[in-house]
């Protein structure tokens, strides 16, 4: 494969997405393109929120170039951690003699405190306790 500089019959990518580099077509007419286009090209794609076919089809790609490129980018990508388990420290103690019928009494950071009563109210601290878990 040789590459030339023909640029005359380059189909037109948008010029938000291609860095100012010229575009090689090799003796195929086929596109070249340099790893710094490429990666240029993927990121405009996830800051687009389109779909591949349809980003492609903007952009004047083939489909299946730009997933090909796709999954090699992703595999590249080094993987986030998942975030790290958070644990809540219980301490079961006996009631007082004068107890508030309380079955159950969590206390929560920031000094809450939450007696759950029945089984109703148990349901309802365990959906409290998640949705407070969840990360905002």
């Amino acid at each position: 494969m040789i590459a030339t500089n023909r640029t005359e019959s380059v189909p037109s990518i948008g010029a938000s997405v291609v860095p100012k580099v010229p575009v090689k077509l090799d003796t195929k007419g086929r596109m070249r393109m340099s790893k710094e286009q490429r990666r240029a090209i993927l990121e405009e794609y996830e800051r687009s929120g389109q779909s591949a076919a349809g980003f492609a089809q903007r952009t004047g790609l083939k489909y299946s170039t730009l997933a090909g490129w796709l999954t090699r980018y992703r595999r590249s990508k080094p993987v986030r951690p998942a975030p790290p388990v958070r644990l809540l420290e219980a301490v079961v103690e006996s009631p007082p003699a004068q107890a508030s019928g309380a079955l159950l009494m969590l206390e929560l950071p920031g000094g809450v405190r939450l007696e759950v009563a029945n089984e109703t109210q148990a349901a309802l601290a365990a959906s409290l306790v998640r949705a407070l878990a969840k990360p905002c």
